[in-house]
């Protein structure tokens, strides 16, 4: 009886420890639902939308980009005539990092 108590107790420990631990286990996540790839924007104005976890930095193109507490992230961009291509990069605190990136156009 007293095995199976032990037993019990210690894969409760366990799991609750890799419950607890998997944030720093996962890395990084990025999720960009606006703009979509290869997506037109006639007037050059572009919708900037998302959400990242478990990040110590995150940048547009090399500019850090805000977000707030809750890892989402918004912003309205201007971009010239042609095709441009936005690269999302999230790190998180042990230097692990995730890349999106998105290719937009603007017509003449």
């Amino acid at each position: 009886m007293t095995r199976y108590l032990i037993a019990v107790v210690l894969v409760l420990v366990v799991g609750y420890g890799l419950l607890e631990a998997w944030p720093l286990l996962a890395g990084p996540s990025l999720q960009v639902d606006m703009p979509q790839n290869y997506a037109s924007f006639p007037d050059g104005i572009v919708p900037i939308e998302g959400r990242v976890a478990r990040v110590s930095l995150f940048s547009l193109d090399g500019a850090p980009l805000l977000r707030n507490e809750d890892g989402s992230f918004s912003a309205t961009l201007t971009f010239p005539h042609g095709t441009s291509i936005l690269t999302f990069v999230a790190t998180d605190r042990f230097g692990r990092r995730i890349t999106t990136t998105r290719t937009i156009f603007v017509p003449d």
